[in-house]
């Protein structure tokens, strides 16, 4: 049966791609640097649910966005064969890296490339459990610079690389995390102020990741910065997320598996809007004193709107982030947090990466720029965590 085309940016066919006439690459080897074409919000088959999706299916994400393989279609590219295994010449080709690295080399740096590498081919071969039902996750702390925007896109990356369908609505006016998934933000560009302010449907403004088949982003404009002022005088102000998301789950994005909300660092009326909707809020925590600061004051904030506008929000996550364990305060800083949420800290670590860091000048996530590196086993490790501890509270049937 043919699926009905649904609305997107381009009004082309739903099997259309803006990326047909380029050159095709897997993760790791697109062209660093440059302004990719604006991705289409097209439907897809699903495996999980029958019937047509605005997200495509695991089977899918496995062939495109495999990570133990790097390939190049030479062909494609116009260029003569030489050029074409150049292009496959890379940092994150797999076993090149550690030619001539044994486990008996006595420098430290060795071994831990050699422990990072093992790590990630054993999260590479397992399975991450798909929820049964979308998991709606919103990323917060009032504190800025602890990490939300790049837990946020990594963690989302991550899932959609082992073949969950993800949307990342990217809810603050700096617009980071629409940087990080490469997708266009400009000021005009259909974003989320739009479907805030002028009840645009989401699925008219997602654009698709070009590194990840499974991952779409929501844009956020500099036109989002006026928004908390300009909500105050608006009907159910705190209400307008969430309508829009209910109608997206019953349309075109009902086989979404995750929804991760980028909140701006305060707690103003579009992180409320965000909890509102939310069943589940994930902390990011930098492991430094001030970090654990404001710690209590957001807990005191997500008990209010438990209380008063969403009774199924609670905090399920809390992420250590930048952590260092050569200093004493790092180690006690994650020592106090885990001990007052014992249940809700993670014992994966995100550590201080470089690679972390220099992903979204190049329109990335660490997920492809650099998918070797401590950072980005470091964030699937995490992922495959969140998916497993959603796995078992479903089927427990209680919170995480």
């Amino acid at each position: 049966m043919t699926e009905p085309t649904p609305p997107n940016q381009g009004g082309a066919p739903a099997s259309a791609s803006p990326h047909d006439n380029e050159p095709t690459a897997s993760a790791g080897t697109l062209s660093k640097g440059g302004r990719r074409g604006v991705p289409v919000y097209a439907p897809v088959d699903s495996d999980r649910v029958g019937g047509g999706s605005a997200f495509p299916s695991a089977k899918a994400a496995a062939e495109t966005t495999g990570s133990s393989a790097v390939t190049t279609d030479v062909a494609a590219t116009g260029e003569n064969p030489a050029v074409g295994d150049a292009l496959n010449v890379s940092r994150e080709t797999a076993d090149d890296a550690f030619v001539g690295i044994t486990e008996d080399d006595e420098s430290p740096l060795a071994r831990e490339m050699i422990e990072t590498e093992r790590k990630r081919r054993a999260l590479e071969a397992t399975d991450f459990p798909r929820p049964p039902t979308t998991r709606i996750i919103t990323v917060t702390n009032q504190k800025g610079g602890v990490g939300k925007t790049t837990t946020s896109v990594n963690l989302a990356a991550a899932l959609a690389s082992r073949g969950a369908n993800v949307l990342v609505i990217d809810s603050d006016p700096q617009g980071n995390a629409s940087t990080a998934l490469g997708v266009p933000h400009h000021a005009g560009t259909p974003s989320i102020y739009d479907v805030l302010l002028d009840d645009e449907p989401i699925s008219k403004v997602a654009q698709r990741c070009p590194d990840i088949d499974t991952l779409w982003c929501v844009p956020a404009t500099i036109d989002l910065a006026g928004a908390d002022i300009e909500l105050v005088s608006v009907v159910r102000r705190e209400f307008r997320l969430h309508t829009a998301i209910h109608e997206l789950l019953k349309g075109p994005g009902k086989n979404l598996d995750y929804i991760f909300i980028d909140c701006p660092p305060s707690l103003g009326l579009l992180t409320l809007n965000a909890m509102v909707v939310s069943n589940e809020v994930l902390i990011p925590i930098q492991c430094e004193y001030y970090a654990l600061e404001g710690l209590t004051q957001l807990i005191k904030t997500v008990d209010m709107v438990k209380k008063h506008l969403n009774p199924e929000i609670h905090v399920s996550t809390i992420v250590l982030t930048m952590f260092d364990a050569r200093t004493n305060l790092a180690r006690e800083v994650a020592s106090e947090v885990r001990a007052h949420f014992p249940n809700q800290t993670l014992e994966q670590t995100i550590p201080r990466s470089v690679r972390v860091s220099e992903a979204p000048s190049f329109a990335q996530t660490v997920m492809t720029y650099d998918p070797h590196s401590t950072g980005a086993v470091a964030y699937l490790a995490a992922a495959k965590d969140i998916a497993e501890r959603g796995h078992t509270a479903s089927h427990s049937g209680g919170q995480l």
